[in-house]
């Protein structure tokens, strides 16, 4: 795949770079516990949920909205996702596209990856 292939594979998934890159940055800033919750949606949202750029990039941007507000109102991660994380993300997505099929072993991934966010408590 040439540079050029690459960078439009990029921007298909996750839309415009600097959005992106904001993103990013704004999920750096999160409590360790929210940080870990959001980038285990992120993994699981990146190959398991198909996407175009610009709705990708929205959809990113209302997951840090979630969470920032959720890590300034002291609200448990729990309390955000459920007891089924797969189900919330499922649903999430349902506002930015027709969603699609997940394997197990990703819905698996998530679930664990939200448990341990659960666990890991701020110090």
């Amino acid at each position: 795949m040439s540079d050029a292939e690459k960078g439009g594979f990029v921007s298909q998934v996750i839309g415009d770079k600097r959005r992106w890159r904001r993103y990013k940055a704004r999920v750096r800033q999160l409590p360790p516990n929210y940080r870990m919750a959001v980038e285990a949606i992120e993994r699981y949202l990146m190959y398991f949920v198909p996407a175009d750029g610009d709705s990708a990039a929205s959809m990113f941007e209302d997951l840090a909205d979630l969470f920032e507000q959720a890590a300034a109102d002291g609200t448990l991660i729990r309390e955000i996702v459920g007891e089924d994380p797969v189900e919330f993300v499922e649903a999430f997505v349902q506002n930015y596209s027709e969603g699609g099929y997940v394997p197990t072993r990703g819905r698996k991934r998530l679930t664990d990856a939200i448990a341990r966010a659960e666990e890991e408590r701020p110090r």
